[in-house]
């Protein structure tokens, strides 16, 4: 808990849930309720944004990766740029705050899921990549709960937002700021993808 990378990690878990979950819980009503789309139209905006991010997780989060590393390209550059790049893709949320059609709002949070969800992938694998021998799961569960305090702030708090301002806008605003806030703990406290050093053994005396 003393290493900067576990913070990183975390922070950036975090912000990547957040803005999954709140979409996952808000969209249908922020298309309804800003776009006045119908119901039956509501399926079909709704489903796009979701096969285009099982799309890029699958191609771009998964093959892209590890086809790139087994062509000996730096396996820390590889997954630190998609970490980074996708989870920036998640930063065209803010469009859909100023988005005055369906097919504009479509266009933008297609491009934010589908990042977020190629830098996924990366993300979770980053505790069996940095953990000290034995502590993979340890790790793994402190930044899963940081992840899931986020998945469960982010439909409440996007609740609160929406019933003081009658409109999506700073809800997906605070989303922005979210993702710059786990971008920057992508990139400046968690950096090179690599192990943390194992805790020194202290002797002892019987």
């Amino acid at each position: 808990m003393k290493q900067r990378k576990v913070y990183g990690l975390a922070l950036g878990w975090g912000a990547y849930n957040y803005t999954f979950f709140l979409l996952l819980t808000w969209l249908p009503s922020y298309l309804s309720v800003s776009l006045h789309v119908d119901l039956l139209h509501s399926v079909f905006y709704t489903s796009v944004p979701w096969l285009f991010a099982t799309f890029t997780d699958l191609l771009v989060g998964g093959w892209l990766v590890d086809s790139l590393i087994q062509r000996g390209f730096n396996a820390n550059r590889v997954r630190q740029t998609v970490l980074v790049a996708g989870t920036a893709f998640g930063l065209a949320i803010f469009g859909a705050a100023s988005a005055h059609s369906p097919a504009a709002a479509l266009v933008w949070i297609s491009l934010a899921l589908g990042g977020l969800a190629a830098a996924a992938p990366v993300a979770w694998t980053v505790p069996s990549l940095i953990a000290p021998r034995e502590s993979v799961g340890t790790l793994a569960g402190a930044v899963n709960l940081c992840g899931q305090i986020a998945a469960i702030s982010a439909p409440i708090v996007t609740g609160y937002i929406v019933s003081g301002t009658h409109s999506f806008a700073a809800a997906f605003v605070t989303a922005t700021v979210i993702l710059l806030l786990g971008i920057a703990g992508y990139i400046f406290l968690l950096g090179h993808i690599e192990p943390i050093p194992e805790p020194r053994e202290t002797l002892s005396f019987s």
